[in-house]
């Protein structure tokens, strides 16, 4: 545990250094948490160098909108996502270059290689947002297809259904008219439903 002289040392120390003073000091001070610059990002919104150009990455946003036209937030999330790492990739390319234009003897190895590194991160980050966004679709187009199969099966039941009922109010129509053309007929010709009385004494003469 630090002793109050100590601690009095300390702070005194403290006030003599007050960090850059110059202007290029403090930018790069400012800018120490970017280090390179591959994955700069600020909470909310995707983070830009001071050499890029921030309409670029809305022209690359929207072409890449126009051509998979997301139609819900987590397509959106996924195309921008695709967007962000094509950026950085070019960004990667970029670098490498500029370590080139210095000649190979003056490129430092670990720098080039962490390049060439983000490169290859960020080209595999957009292949995987845009399978997760065709997996997503192909998902939402099976669960569609099933669905309207699902429809079409209730319909052909129903329809089966409806003509199975069509039949037996038919039976029962023919039956009815049967019964009907049968009652007719007796009313025409009472004595065809009547029995035959035969004469006793006709039957002794015989």
């Amino acid at each position: 545990m630090a002793t109050e002289k100590q601690k009095a040392a300390n702070k005194a120390n403290a006030q003599h250094s007050t960090g850059p003073t110059s202007e290029a000091g403090s930018i790069e001070s400012a800018l120490n948490n970017w280090r390179h610059g591959m994955a700069v990002k600020t909470h909310e919104h995707f983070g830009f160098l001071m050499e890029e150009n921030p309409e670029k990455f809305r022209e690359l946003l929207d072409q890449l909108c126009k051509e998979h036209n997301p139609t819900s937030e987590t397509e959106s999330i996924l195309v921008r996502h695709m967007a962000e790492s094509e950026w950085l990739r070019g960004r990667a390319l970029r670098f490498q270059a500029d370590c080139m234009m210095y000649g190979f003897k003056n490129v430092e190895p670990t720098k080039l290689a962490l390049f060439i590194r983000y490169e290859s991160t960020h080209e595999r980050a957009f292949h995987k947002a845009l399978n997760e966004l065709q997996n997503l679709r192909k998902q939402k187009q099976n669960s569609e297809i099933g669905f309207e199969s699902h429809k079409l099966k209730q319909a052909a039941e129903i329809r089966a259904s409806e003509a199975l009922n069509l039949k037996k109010e038919e039976f029962f129509l023919k039956k009815e008219l049967v019964q009907i053309k049968k009652e007719a007929h007796e009313r025409r010709n009472p004595s065809s439903t009547t029995p035959a009385v035969t004469d006793p004494g006709l039957e002794m003469a015989a």
